[in-house]
Order: structure tokens, then C-alpha cells, then sequence
């Protein structure tokens, strides 16, 4: 099993990250200043959204689509509004804008 994940920083920031590791026993190890350079800089983190995978590339690959997503969709994702994530896709937003231009 293989974990996707989203974790809110002290400063606010989400950070996306992806294990094959236990997700609380990732999570610590961030708390530690054991995880990436950026949440060792930002803690104390917490554990605000997961999904499981069976496979971690699967893991890694949607941790690095979720990665582009604005703070807001990553926001949607993070509550369970999935019916909004379509409407704030940074490709949507950009087609309607021109189009009103």
C-alpha cells in the first residue's frame, strides 16, 4: 500500500507528498524535521488529506498532478467538494478568461 498526501505547514502552506511508509509513521518523521527540506523549515505539520494506492508510482504520479493544482483546488480536495474540482482547473480558468478578454 502506498499513501498521496496533503499537509498543511505552520505557515499555512500545503505541502503534497507521496510514501509507501506507514502515512503516521511519514507524518512524524516530517514533524521531526526527518521529511523534506521544505515542511523541516514549516513545522509543526499536520495530516489534512490522504489516498491510498496500491502502487507507490501510482501514489507519486498523483502527488505530482496534485502538486500543479492551485492552493484552492488542493482546498476542494482537502473538504470533499469534488464537484468544484473541475471548475477550478488552472486551464478552465485561463480558457474562460481569454474568452471574456
Amino acid at each position: 500500500m502506498a499513501w498521496m498526501y496533503i499537509l498543511r505547514c505552520s505557515n499555512g502552506a500545503f505541502y503534497t507528498g507521496s510514501t509507501a511508509q506507514d502515512i503516521e509513521a511519514r507524518v512524524w518523521q516530517h514533524n521531526e524535521g526527518l521529511g523534506a527540506n521544505f515542511t523541516r523549515k514549516h513545522r509543526p505539520v499536520e495530516l489534512v488529506y490522504c489516498e491510498t494506492w496500491d502502487r507507490v508510482d501510482d501514489a507519486y504520479t498523483r502527488e505530482k498532478q496534485v502538486q500543479g493544482w492551485s492552493r484552492a483546488k488542493k482546498q476542494a480536495l482537502i473538504d470533499g467538494e469534488y464537484g468544484r474540482l473541475p471548475a477550478l482547473s488552472r486551464g478552465r480558468a485561463n480558457s474562460r478568461r481569454g474568452a471574456e478578454e
